[in-house]
């Protein structure tokens, strides 16, 4: 689960994004379109995307809202806290700023931006949480 505290991630973030498209889209299926788009107001055309493999249009919010139907997972807002605090733990593991997140971040943030993301003060695609994610980990000891 995307929430979870990583230790490694695969080679490259597109293909953490990728084990990240399988799992939301697995949820899904076995839930059912009908009963995920009622059960979270994730957009059917987004949720259509994901299950063709492209969580393109995916927000960390709505991804958590399909991954908080899955048993024994919290509610969407304790996922979103949970995947960002453990951002945060990575970044102080990993002895990383934001100025050195950035540097290594294959999509186009700046610092202050990154920050503001991480803190959830400012919207974050699923994208690039995965994108964020895998700089961090790829970095811890």
């Amino acid at each position: 689960m995307f929430h979870e505290q990583r230790t490694t991630v695969p080679e490259s973030p597109d293909e953490l994004l990728a084990e990240y498209e399988s799992d939301l889209a697995a949820l899904v299926e076995r839930h059912g379109l009908e009963h995920v788009v009622d059960a979270t107001d994730v957009d059917r055309d987004a949720l259509e995307a994901l299950l063709e493999g492209d969580a393109a249009d995916l927000d960390l919010e709505e991804a958590a809202r399909i991954q908080a139907l899955e048993d024994g997972v919290r509610e969407p807002e304790t996922v979103v806290t949970m995947a960002c605090e453990h951002l945060l733990m990575g970044m102080s593991s990993a002895v990383l700023d934001v100025d050195a997140v950035q540097s290594e971040l294959e999509i186009e943030l700046d610092a202050k931006e990154i920050q503001q993301k991480i803190e959830r003060r400012a919207p974050m695609s699923f994208a690039e949480y995965a994108h964020i994610q895998h700089v961090i980990v790829s970095n811890m000891p």
